[in-house]
């Protein structure tokens, strides 16, 4: 008997939602994930593509609502890329954020038996991003409410792009994820461009002039940085568009344009010009400063960040540590963080602009006992095994560890080790090949993506005596 057909329609209702933010539902044992569905709707859905494994669906109508269920605040959430989860109750995204940590663990690190503390929320919930990127398209995603219409241009767009298609981008006027200075800037970049003329780039054509809108703020600060990425130098154009944006916009503090002609869609200059202001913007998180310049990584949730590091510093041993390693340790946020309880830490990244901004918050902060490491972690770290560390932190990027760190991190055999990650896959995955020699002591989510399916999650482990 064939389960679940192609083109047809089903009553199910959804159990779960997955990693990736579609409900579960199943039939006669059958998965289906279902587009939009939240746990305790029962819908009725159509199969759109199907497996051996499983189906894909997307919703008919509903034939109940779930009751953590709610109305999105943002009129564009239907097309929008930006969150996922803008439609459930903010308690309820917690309990499934703990729920997808607690299935990667088991289902792909095998984990069995283990117990995850309550997800810590966001103090904010919207306005809280420092950073917002925008793009620039010359093929505007037309809304329903549009597409009768006479009198429509769908040649130029501002905004986020629509899920699972790359090729447009959804204008938008307003993002509830951003403050409201950073959506004032938004607005203006848009009129200053059609105002003026200008063109968005195509990289299907590799030509049009306007390619990226990244706005960072300072949320304890209260600056404000305007980078403008753009597929050639124009200065008469920039020049222009500094002076009615400061007019505009009297909180910004600092202008950049980076250029860019690669085909690639990644909003980071080969050239960067500064036109107003630093170059950069500082944050405050506890009583440390940080320097930001337009393309170094910082955390996206400056509030949520003194939770995460507040976590990691609760998790070092008791006692002041003598040596901390700090992997991936971008431009030394959580090395610094963590200084006054160290006598020593060493931080390696292969970032060199990363470890420039490094030193640079050090001295601002007057650190002395933070050194970092520029160049690949794997062959830099050899050069300083004979500095065995009591500590060490992971905070590598989405894709987990590389396989050559597992076989150092073997011949260290460190006492701790504080693994922090924004992906509870490669996590969990990491985690699994960890457990032979390490205990896992304490596990804990922390939302610093609210309305979005995304979790930070700190794990701590301490060496077996094997």
């Amino acid at each position: 008997m064939n389960i679940c057909q192609k083109g047809n329609i089903y009553n199910v209702r959804i159990e779960d939602i997955a990693y990736g933010g579609k409900g579960i539902a199943r039939i006669d044992g059958f998965v289906i994930f279902v587009s939009g569905g939240i746990p305790g709707d029962v819908v009725s859905c159509l199969i759109i593509k199907k497996n051996k494994a499983y189906a894909d669906a997307r919703i008919v109508d509903f034939l109940e609502k779930s009751p953590f269920r709610i109305e999105p605040l943002c009129p564009y959430f239907d097309f929008c890329g930006g969150c996922q989860w803008q439609n459930i109750k903010y308690e309820a995204q917690l309990h499934f954020k703990k729920n997808h940590v607690k299935d990667s663990l088991e289902h792909i690190g095998l984990l069995k038996n283990i117990h995850i503390n309550d997800t810590i929320p966001s103090p904010d919930i919207f306005h809280y991003r420092n950073k917002m990127e925008f793009s620039f398209s010359d093929k505007r995603w037309l809304l329903e409410s549009e597409k009768d219409n006479e009198i429509k241009d769908d040649t130029f767009a501002l905004g986020l792009h629509v899920p699972e298609r790359y090729d447009k981008v959804l204008d938008i006027d307003e993002c509830f994820l951003q403050s409201e200075n950073s959506n004032k800037v938004l607005n203006f970049t848009r009129s200053f461009a059609l105002e003026n003329g200008l063109s968005a780039y195509s990289n299907k054509s590799n030509n049009g002039f306007l390619r990226n809108l990244v706005i960072r703020e300072g949320k304890n600060s209260n600056e404000c940085m305007v980078n403008l990425v753009t597929y050639e130098t124009n200065q008469s154009v920039m020049n222009k568009y500094c002076e009615e944006l400061l007019n505009n916009c009297n909180f910004v503090t600092t202008i950049i344009n980076n250029i860019t002609s690669r085909k690639s869609q990644v909003a980071i200059g080969e050239k960067e010009i500064v036109f107003h202001g630093a170059g950069y913007i500082t944050e405050m998180i506890n009583e440390y400063k940080y320097l930001i310049s337009a393309n170094s990584f910082f955390q996206t949730n400056s509030r949520g960040t003194e939770k995460l590091y507040n976590v990691i510093k609760n998790f070092l041993p008791k006692g002041k540590t003598e040596m901390l390693w700090d992997l991936y340790c971008g431009a030394g946020a959580i090395s610094i963080y963590l200084s006054e309880l160290c006598n020593n830490i060493i931080g390696f990244e292969i970032v060199d602009s990363a470890i420039k901004d490094a030193n640079r918050n050090v001295e601002i902060n007057d650190i002395k006992n933070c050194k970092f490491v520029a160049g690949d972690l794997k062959d830099r770290i050899k050069e300083y095994l004979y500095i065995i560390p009591n500590v060490i932190i992971l905070d590598p990027p989405r894709s987990g560890l590389h396989p050559e760190v597992f076989k150092i991190l073997k011949d260290i055999n460190v006492q701790d080790i504080i693994y922090v990650s924004c992906n509870p896959q490669t996590q969990a995955r990491d985690l699994e090949q960890l457990v032979e020699n390490y205990n896992i002591i304490e596990i804990q989510p922390i939302d610093m993506f609210p309305h979005t399916m995304h979790i930070e999650n700190v794990v701590k482990l301490n060496r077996k005596n094997l």
